[in-house]
C-alpha cells in the first residue's frame, strides 16, 4: 500500500511539474509573440515622431513663405528681419564658415588620434587613452561656448589684434574640438575593422608600419572614415551653444572668420528668446530657417548613408 501510495505521489508531482512547465511554455512563447510587436511599435513611433517634427516645420513655413517670397528668401544676402528682409544666405554663410573651420580642426586631430589608437598604441594605452578622448563628448556645448569666448578668443587676439570679441574663428574651432572624438571614435572603429592579414600581409612584403597605415588600411576602411567626416559636418551644421555664445548675432554674407557671424542656429536662438511675438513674420521665420536646417543635414545624412553603402569594403 506504502509503494502505490509513494507512486501516486510521484506521478502527481510529475503531473504538477508538466503542467508548471506547460505555464511557463505558455508564458515564454508570449513574450517571444509580444516581443517583435513592441520592437515594431518602438520603431514605429521614432518615424512618426521624425514625420511629426517634419510636418510642424513644413507647415509653419508655408505660413511664412505666404508672405515671404521663397526666391527672395533663397537667394537673398541681407537678412534683417526687423526690417523685413529675409536673405538667409547671410545666415548660411555663416553656418557654412563655421563648418568649414571646425572640420580644418576636426580632421586631421580626429584621424590622427584614430591612427594612433587604432595602428600604434598598445591595449592599455588604448583603454586609457580612448576613455579620455570621448570625455570631450560628454562636456556640455554652453561649457564650450564660455571657453571658446573667455579662453580662446583672448588667445587669438593676441595674434589676430583686428579679432573682433565675437567672431567665428573661436567659435568654428571649438566646434571643431567638440567632433574630434566623434570622428575619432568612428575612424578608428573603422581601421579596426580591417583585417589583421592585410596588415601582416603588407608587412610580410617589405613595407613599414606607416606604409601599411597608409597605403593599405586608411583605404581599406575608407568609407566608413568619410562617412565620420560627413557626420562630423551634420554636427557641425547643427550646433547652437557654442555659435550663439561666442560667434555673435550679426547675420553677414561674409567668409572673414574674424567678424561676428550669425548662424541658422543662432538666429533661432536668438528668436526662441522673445525677440518676436508669436503669429508674426520674423516668429514664423525660425520655422523657415529650421527647414533649410533640416534640409542641410537631411543631405549630409544621406550622403554618409551612400558613401558607407557604396565603398564598403567586406571582408
Amino acid at each position: 500500500m506504502a509503494s502505490n501510495s509513494n507512486e501516486k505521489t510521484e506521478q502527481t508531482s510529475i503531473s504538477k511539474r508538466i503542467e508548471k512547465n506547460r505555464q511557463n511554455n505558455g508564458s515564454l512563447r508570449f513574450i517571444e509573440k509580444m516581443v517583435p510587436k513592441l520592437l515594431l511599435l518602438a520603431s514605429i513611433l521614432s518615424v512618426l515622431v521624425t514625420v511629426g517634427i517634419l510636418y510642424t516645420l513644413l507647415s509653419e513655413a508655408v505660413t511664412f513663405f505666404a508672405e515671404v517670397n521663397i526666391f527672395s528668401f533663397l537667394s537673398g544676402t541681407d537678412w534683417q528681419p526687423w526690417q523685413g528682409s529675409f536673405g538667409v544666405l547671410g545666415l548660411v554663410s555663416g553656418t557654412l564658415l563655421i563648418t568649414v573651420i571646425a572640420m580644418i580642426v576636426a580632421i586631421p586631430v580626429g584621424v590622427a588620434s584614430a591612427i594612433f589608437l587604432s595602428e600604434y598604441s598598445s591595449d592599455k594605452w588604448r583603454r586609457i587613452l580612448k576613455p579620455l578622448l570621448e570625455v570631450l563628448a560628454g562636456i556640455p556645448t554652453v561649457v564650450y561656448g564660455f571657453f571658446a569666448l573667455t579662453f580662446v578668443t583672448p588667445v587669438l587676439k593676441s595674434f589676430i589684434p583686428d579679432l573682433s570679441f565675437f567672431n567665428a574663428l573661436s567659435a568654428g574651432i571649438v566646434v571643431g574640438v567638440m567632433i574630434i572624438p566623434m570622428i575619432a571614435s568612428l575612424t578608428e572603429d573603422a581601421m579596426s575593422a580591417v583585417p589583421n592579414e592585410m596588415r601582416q600581409g603588407a608587412l610580410a612584403l617589405g613595407s613599414t608600419r606607416l606604409e601599411t597605415t597608409l597605403k593599405v588600411v586608411l583605404p581599406a576602411s575608407l568609407s566608413g572614415i568619410v562617412a565620420s567626416f560627413a557626420l562630423g559636418i551634420s554636427r557641425a551644421i547643427g550646433e547652437t551653444m557654442i555659435v550663439a555664445i561666442a560667434a555673435g548675432a550679426t547675420p553677414k554674407f561674409t567668409m572673414d572668420p574674424t567678424q561676428s557671424i550669425q548662424t541658422m542656429t543662432g538666429y533661432i536662438v536668438q528668436v526662441a528668446k522673445g525677440d518676436a511675438g508669436f503669429g508674426s513674420t520674423i516668429y514664423y521665420s525660425i520655422y523657415a530657417v529650421g527647414a533649410t536646417l533640416f534640409i542641410f543635414t537631411l543631405i549630409m545624412n544621406l550622403l554618409a548613408q551612400y558613401i558607407s553603402r557604396r565603398y564598403r569594403e567586406e571582408y
